[in-house]
């Protein structure tokens, strides 16, 4: 049997072959493409086998690690089928975003960073120090700009954003909240602070006005967080930025009932697949809080530039 015979039939597994695309894009650990595929160790490892049996895949070890590569050299008379499986598999797109967030991972380690950080800060009592106190000063660091809080509530984020910022637009779709808001607001004497009722997947706000466009655990809440992200892209100016701090995917059902989410957080994968296709770019997902009491619930945070 031929060579070119042997190789298409390696590729004829839609997992063999979306682990060569993920190896002609980048050199990788059987523990990174489980987290890209979510697939078993067993499984990677078996169909990387092949690969390498059949001269698609090369390994080298790294100290305690195993990489393995592709050249895009080595594909010959397959290049045109590697090309059309980019364009057809369904797989593809998902696992290029999973493999952004990979390599961005092995590179700054900023989420291990900021683990280890938030650990030691509350560790040693010291007057004064907090991570609300912190919050507020750097918020007074933000520019004065045009800013929708999307998903609002009865806007206490809203009301420590206006102390800086040129106007602050709240959107909540419950009729209460926005007027306990804007009573709180007209207490408060913030006249750049106004509070507007309507869902976020259509936010009463009118294109390319704001600056900023934040999320703070509300996408959870969406009928429809992808229309609710196209819908903040509309309204930034060219250049504007998507903030979202949710929930990371989680099994805990209960929320649905005792905290009425829509939404059981969302895979740091799928959130960067959904900003990418609502037209953002610069686009960057990482775990920043993890609760250390049962469910356990892990905070992602979420960037963008229109």
């Amino acid at each position: 049997m031929s060579s070119l015979v042997k190789s298409l039939r390696a590729l004829s597994d839609p997992t063999r072959l979306r682990l060569l695309l993920l190896l002609l894009e980048e050199e990788l650990t059987v523990a990174e493409l489980q987290e890209i595929l979510s697939m078993g160790q067993s499984r990677i490892s078996a169909s990387l086998s092949l690969l390498k049996r059949e001269g698609l895949a090369l390994d080298r070890r790294v100290g305690k690690n195993i990489f393995y590569s592709s050249q895009p050299e080595s594909l010959g008379s397959l290049q045109g089928i590697v090309e059309a499986a980019v364009r057809e598999l369904p797989e593809a797109a998902r696992d290029q975003s999973a493999l952004t967030l990979v390599l961005r991972k092995r590179k700054d380690r900023a989420a291990d960073y900021f683990n280890k950080l938030a650990g030691k800060f509350g560790r040693t009592y010291i007057p004064g120090r907090s991570w609300q106190a912190l919050a507020h000063a750097l918020l007074r660091l933000l520019p004065p700009m045009v800013i929708a809080d999307l998903g609002a509530g009865e806007g206490t984020l809203s009301q420590l954003l206006a102390r800086t910022a040129e106007k602050v637009i709240a959107i909540d779709n419950s009729e209460k909240m926005v007027e306990f808001g804007s009573a709180l607001a007209q207490e408060h004497g913030f006249k750049n602070l106004e509070y507007r009722l309507g869902e976020i997947e259509a936010p009463p706000i009118e294109d390319a006005s704001v600056d900023l466009a934040l999320f703070s655990q509300a996408l959870h809440h969406a009928a429809s967080p992808q229309k609710a992200l196209k819908a903040a892209h509309r309204i930034l100016r060219p250049g504007g930025r998507l903030v979202i701090l949710d929930l990371a995917a989680h099994s805990h059902e209960q929320a649905k009932e005792l905290y009425a989410h829509v939404w059981l957080g969302f895979p740091e994968a799928e959130l960067h697949q959904m900003l990418k296709a609502a037209g953002f770019t610069n686009i960057e997902v990482t775990i920043v809080a993890r609760e250390s009491q049962a469910p356990n619930f892990q905070t992602v945070l979420a960037t963008g530039i229109k």
